[in-house]
């Protein structure tokens, strides 16, 4: 009886219905497509950073904030922040090769320098310097392919710089760098300027490159202790390290190409030390004793799990054991950097956004069925005098807007699948670079997440019994008295 009177109802406040049901659906609509392109965003974003350069996991120091892998996560986007090496390696390893659902592991070193190829042209470009294991590194990340060239080997100096790299110098000198041409690698900092000079070994591509990731230069571990100044404690340096020095080029103050740490012949050439004394201090690599030791020779170790291993729960029981060493595991996303931390808040924001314009649809909604309420006063009130409870008169209100609130959840779901599909057939092609890489692809693809239907279509719901509260109640304390008033 209760619902057909439900339906009864619908039919004969046609209009008020219709709008409910339009508004929730545009609602629910703009939601599931929003969260479906946010999703895609981010399913995309995780796979490249995962598959390329992040892991699963990411080992590092407990610092006073969150590092990514080239730097410090803080307010100021990309500050260049000094990566702290890793303490207790040995242990961190131990600890990790008893650790069940590990795949494979692999070790980085990270900073930021200047590279420079002589052979093409003078100008310097900032690159993200990754030292690292080749053996492990490569194994790890499925997303890297050699283009030209060949992948980096234990033991070797040397680097590789991305395919995109690599095109942005041909487009401006004219010259495409080859393997085997020197690249000069430079940094400064509090332990001085450094110069570093290192062939290309390869010249590689990422799967689907991220923000940033195409100033990503790999290279030998060695070479970036050394720019990083952590080759300070840990072994010296050999002879052979250091090029040529021109006495000339010393006395005359024209720049020239070393490896020696130009800190120091500044602060021992102010002491009246000759240039050839000067060679041989720096050989010998005896550091002040004031200089910073950092105890390690990595700042990251990388993890990637084995399927259906879940990331969280997998990294809330390695920090327990890896508490007292003063170290710990986050997720790709704080390893990721800005560009993921930003894409989370966007999606936020757009929630944030979503549930304020929810707010104003329910109050739509609940002024539309306090009006109808009023409108009914006599019918329900006649319900109340041949014996309807409570019960029956809120199942009444509410049955009829969570029906609507169905409906519309639907339509909503349904429209936004067309939606999908329209946009997908249209094989639009996105130019942006940041854009194609967050999305997956430089063609347009939006996936039909359910999940995402799933949240959608219960806000829907939500909507509609959020909004029947008042009027709700409402209908329930008019009495029978007020049926005979109104004849």
């Amino acid at each position: 009886m209760t619902w057909r009177l439900v339906i009864r109802n619908l039919i004969r406040n046609s209009k008020n219905s219709l709008v409910i049901f339009l508004l929730i659906a545009v609602i629910t609509f703009l939601f599931f497509i929003g969260n479906s392109i946010m999703g895609q965003a981010n399913a995309g974003l995780r796979k490249t950073y995962i598959e390329s350069l992040t892991a699963d996991v990411v080992i590092q120091k407990k610092a006073e904030m969150s590092m990514n892998l080239f730097g410090g996560n803080s307010p100021k986007i990309d500050a260049s922040v000094a990566i702290p090496a890793l303490p207790a390696f040995d242990h961190i390893i131990q600890i990790l090769d008893k650790e069940n659902g590990i795949a494979n592991y692999t070790l980085q070193v990270s900073g930021r320098a200047v590279l420079q190829i002589p052979e093409i042209s003078e100008s310097n470009q900032p690159a993200l310097i990754c030292g690292v294991d080749p053996e492990s590194y490569f194994a790890c990340f499925p997303g890297i392919t050699v283009e030209e060239g060949r992948y980096l080997q234990n033991g070797e100096y040397g680097a590789m710089i991305t395919n995109s790299r690599a095109d942005k110098i041909e487009k401006d000198t004219g010259i495409r760098p080859q393997t085997g041409m020197p690249v000069l690698l430079s940094s400064a900092g509090a332990a001085g300027f450094k110069i570093r000079e290192v062939p290309i070994v390869g010249i590689y591509r990422y799967e689907n490159p991220g923000q940033f990731m195409e100033e990503i230069v790999i290279a030998d571990p060695q070479t970036v202790r050394v720019l990083q100044a952590i080759q300070v404690a840990t072994a010296p340096a050999d002879e052979d390290e250091f090029i040529s020095w021109d006495p000339d080029a010393w006395n005359s103050g024209s720049a020239f190409e070393t490896n020696i740490d130009y800190h120091y012949i500044e602060k021992y050439s102010g002491e009246g030390i000759d240039p050839e004394s000067l060679i041989n201090l720096l050989n010998s690599r005896e550091y002040p004793n004031d200089a910073e030791l950092t105890g390690g020779e990595w700042n990251f170790i990388l993890i990637r799990l084995n399927p259906g291993i879940v990331p969280a729960v997998f990294i809330k029981n390695l920090n327990k054991k890896l508490e007292p060493y003063n170290v710990y595991g986050s997720g790709w996303r704080v390893a990721a950097g800005t560009s993921a931390i930003m894409l989370l808040l966007l999606q936020s924001f757009f929630n944030i956004g979503g549930f304020l314009i929810s707010i104003a649809g329910i109050i739509v909604v609940v002024n539309i069925l306090l009006i109808s309420v009023f409108r009914r006063t006599r019918e329900i009130g006649t319900l109340r005098a041949i014996g309807a409870s409570d019960s029956q008169i809120r199942f009444l209100i509410l049955g009829e807007n969570c029906f609507i609130a169905f409906l519309s959840g639907i339509a909503g779901i349904i429209g936004g699948v067309f939606f999908l599909r329209m946009i997908n057939s249209a094989n639009i092609t996105i130019s942006n670079e940041l854009v194609a890489s967050l999305l997956g692809g430089v063609i347009l693809r939006i996936g039909f997440l359910p999940l995402t239907a799933a949240v959608s279509f219960s806000i829907a719901l939500f909507l509609g019994a959020a909004a029947s509260l008042y009027p709700v109640t409402t209908a329930v304390h008019i009495e029978p008295i007020v049926a005979v008033r109104q004849g």
